[in-house]
């Protein structure tokens, strides 16, 4: 009879499908990485959560403290007024918040015109199949250039930057020394996520674009560039965000006069500076209008944020498919 037709010994049991034995105490592995995948994901969900929470808190704080000059200056007044003199009566003072306004416009646009035609083609170039021995060493220098803290590029600025304005064109201290201040700030953001998102790109389509004879900065421009777009669009608004937060450097070096600027030299000051110069010794009512420009700069960057979600296509925050399907 042949081998396979021989019945099984008595008193042995049929071998399991599975390769792990199957008996009592025994834990399904796939079973265990479900219920850990489980788990993750509720503790990750838990963090969103709060998360979420605390900055709706944060919010409803800023918006209460600045509800006083809301109600009784208005914003309309803050926007019509043409300056910033804060006094105790409200009928005495100006709280313009337009000449703020105009001074973190105009720095954020200028750092952001500077630093992000710089940050794509250092992604470009680290795409483009640079040397190891190159692209890595690049790539830790722009790592270091995102840690160093903004009150040593605030330092370097002012005692380096700020003379050289200043020989050139004074005042040394003025919007140009604090665009290009803010420009080396955020220049890693746009660098390092642009870069991230051209890795991204499906190797396929660049084996295509190989075959279709396309040399290599061809198919970075006419490939990886266009299939990237919604990762390098919102790294350019990420950065802009940053830009709008900051604080420390762009205080130390654009001369903090509260005026709309009319040319690159004039000293400016930005939302973020005007609120931490004046908190300190603010009144009542003018506290409040500084909380309102904070409420402003904080609607400024959640619009931002919620831009870049959108260009996205909400795969920010869209789950792994693994736990879509569980």
């Amino acid at each position: 009879m042949p081998a396979a037709n021989l019945p099984a010994s008595p008193g042995k049991p049929e071998p399991p499908d599975s390769p792990y034995p199957v008996g009592a105490g025994c834990v399904c592995p796939q079973k265990a990485r479900f219920s850990a995948d489980m788990i993750l994901l509720w503790c990750v969900s838990l963090c969103g959560v709060v998360s979420a929470g605390v900055v709706g808190l944060v919010l409803l704080f800023v918006l209460r403290e600045a509800w006083p000059a809301l109600a009784e200056i208005g914003l309309p007044r803050m926007l019509r007024d043409t300056e910033w003199y804060p006094a105790g009566e409200v009928a005495e003072g100006s709280f313009s918040l337009w000449p703020a306004l105009a001074g973190t416009t105009a720095v954020t646009v200028l750092a952001i015109g500077l630093a992000a035609p710089c940050g794509l083609a250092w992604a470009a170039v680290q795409h483009s199949g640079l040397p190891k021995p190159l692209a890595v060493p690049q790539r830790r220098l722009m790592e270091l250039l995102a840690g160093i803290p903004s009150v040593v590029y605030g330092f370097w600025g002012l005692t380096v930057l700020v003379p050289l304005v200043n020989a050139w064109h004074p005042p040394g201290a003025s919007l140009f020394a604090g665009g290009l201040v803010l420009a080396i700030m955020i220049l890693p953001t746009v660098a390092l996520l642009a870069e991230s998102a051209l890795a991204g790109v499906s190797p396929e389509w660049i084996r295509g674009a190989a075959a279709l004879g396309m040399d290599r900065w061809t198919t970075l421009w006419k490939v990886s560039f266009p299939a990237a777009r919604s990762g390098v669009i919102s790294a350019v608004l990420l950065a802009v965000a940053r830009a709008l937060g900051e604080t420390m450097a762009v205080l130390m070096v654009s001369g903090n006069v509260a005026r709309v600027p009319r040319s690159l030299f004039d000293p400016v000051r930005t939302l973020t500076a005007q609120i931490a110069l004046e908190m300190g010794y603010a009144g009542e009512m003018h506290r409040s209008a500084l909380f309102a420009g904070g409420l402003v700069l904080l609607l400024a960057v959640t619009g931002l944020v919620l831009l870049c979600e959108w260009m996205d296509g909400g795969r920010m925050s869209a789950a792994p498919s693994f736990w879509r399907r569980n």
